[in-house]
């Protein structure tokens, strides 16, 4: 599956998308927030940066050409300074603006977030402050931006509602542009607002509500096993083809008339839900673009929604990302083993999520209880542990014994492998793991209590890059010298008998 999925991003490029939504511009004010107000019972920011960023539909946008697609832009802005950086921002990342009107009786949508820093880093939304008007366009606008997108039709692959429920994607409009595209035999894909009124999309191809915007479709709370059920009678009430919904980390659920499917996802550390929605819609309409399969393009979506909860605000996925996803997947297909260089490739994306990588190193000549449990307390230590193992090669240089080492590089790779608190295993050749760390720069190096006494390889270099060094208690009884004895003792007793 993943060796499909690689195929089918390489042809992203390709592909073709209209866009109608509700486009916005995200401004976040950044500072710290150490002090209450003396005024009011409010935390008080001291502004140290500012950000802005094409929202809403335009984050789609922005993830469509991320992904390498070409995307054409249909929505409405105000007559304002931020109407126009948000048609600067969307020009200057390639998209097609011709079908962005200026109008005059509504403001640009306009989002500002205040966000504060605790510890001067960790960022924590406090505020936001919505500049808008909520209402239907006029009948004359609303006329004019039906006829430019019949006229883009027949261009483009997929058509894409992003709904926000401020006013622009009105019944009227909604219905005219889904018959519009069945007409020309273009599927129409939607992220649904927030909103009971579902009659707007009937007979829409793909509809992306998550779990919450589910109920509100529904009109009642649904449990995790009534998803099915309520999704699947909204479908056919609807006549829309297929309904995924986004379960978060949970991944999403596929429904469709005859068929059912969950697609689990690969569970990372949420940072901030802003822009998921965005990234699985641009992707789901970039995939069927050029020619994935519901599933498949569900399997990318999943990748693209869990990346964009690992990051701050609605920053656009890019191709490149997905297929170091999609190319770790591969890996995994292949097992735990790897080179140094795919390696610090991987390492380098994890990091990038956040993750904590912490090593240690070893022999695991005969592997006992004592290592398993050194490993399983490592994996406590982060979120992902890389075990360095000593090459044959390494082990003879060592000079352990002429019969070491017992066991081929390739049967204790295979070993620790199986071990589930191994995340990875890298082979090296030389004495000692000195230029691995170096190259790897773990944020935890971990060795065992017979280390406590002796030169740490590594330590210096690990804690001049604010990692640590942990030493873990070996358990009693255990040891590969101990084991090799006690089995070349049993040996010599059944020569002698």
């Amino acid at each position: 599956m993943n060796a499909q999925l690689a195929r089918i991003i390489a042809r992203f490029d390709q592909a073709k998308i209209l866009l109608v939504g509700d486009f916005m511009l995200d401004r976040y004010v950044i500072g710290d927030a150490e002090r209450i107000s003396p005024e009011a019972p409010v935390p008080v920011l001291r502004v140290v940066e500012r950000q802005d960023r094409v929202g809403g539909a335009g984050s789609v946008a922005l993830n469509v050409l991320a992904l390498g697609g070409k995307v054409h832009c249909f929505g409405l802005l105000g007559k304002d300074a931020f109407g126009d950086q948000v048609l600067k921002y969307l020009a200057e990342a390639g998209a097609d603006i011709t079908g962005l009107l200026r109008v005059d009786d509504r403001p640009t949508i306009t989002k500002t977030r205040l966000v504060g820093l605790a510890e001067h880093r960790h960022r924590q939304q406090i505020l936001r402050v919505d500049d808008e008007l909520v209402c239907p366009p006029p009948a004359q606008v609303a006329q004019t931006l039906l006829e430019r997108i019949s006229a883009i039709l027949a261009q483009v692959d997929v058509v894409c509602l992003e709904d926000y429920g401020k006013g622009l994607l009105s019944p009227q409009v909604c219905r005219a542009i889904i018959e519009a595209a069945r007409r020309a035999n273009r599927p129409v894909l939607v992220d649904p607002a927030r909103t009971p009124e579902w009659e707007k999309y009937r007979r829409a191809s793909v509809a992306t509500p998550n779990w919450a915007e589910l109920e509100i479709a529904a009109g009642r709370n649904l449990k995790r096993e009534e998803l099915t059920e309520a999704a699947g009678a909204l479908a056919r009430r609807l006549q829309i083809e297929a309904l995924v919904v986004t379960l978060g980390r949970d991944g999403a659920l596929l429904v469709q008339p005859d068929h059912h499917q969950h697609f689990p996802t690969i569970p990372r550390a949420v940072y901030d839900n802003t822009g998921a929605g965005d990234a699985v819609l641009a992707m789901l309409a970039v995939a069927r673009a050029v020619g994935a399969t519901m599933d498949q393009a569900i399997r990318l979506a999943n990748i693209a929604g869990g990346l964009e909860v690992s990051k701050f605000g609605c920053v656009p996925i890019t191709r490149e990302e997905v297929l170091r996803e999609v190319h770790e997947g591969l890996r995994r297909d292949r097992g735990k083993l790897r080179t140094l260089a795919e390696l610090k490739e991987e390492l380098t994306a994890r990091r990038q999520r956040g993750e904590t990588i912490v090593f240690t190193n070893g022999c695991f000549d005969l592997l006992h209880p004592g290592h398993v449990e050194l490993l399983e307390q490592a994996k406590t230590l982060g979120s992902v542990l890389v075990v360095g193992l000593n090459s044959d090669e390494s082990i003879r240089r060592l000079e352990k014994g002429k019969d070491r080492p017992i066991r081929k590089q390739e049967d204790r790779a295979r070993m620790l492998a199986a071990l589930e608190a191994v995340d990875y295993v890298v082979l090296f050749d030389e004495p000692d793991p000195g230029q691995l760390i170096e190259q790897l720069a773990p944020d935890v190096l971990v060795k065992g209590a017979d280390w406590a006494d002796r030169q740490i390889v590594g330590k210096e270099f690990v804690e001049s890059r604010g990692g640590r060094v942990v030493i873990i208690d070996l358990v009693p009884g255990y040891s590969t010298t101990a084991e090799l004895a006690r089995i070349r003792g049993c040996s010599q007793d059944v020569i002698r008998r």
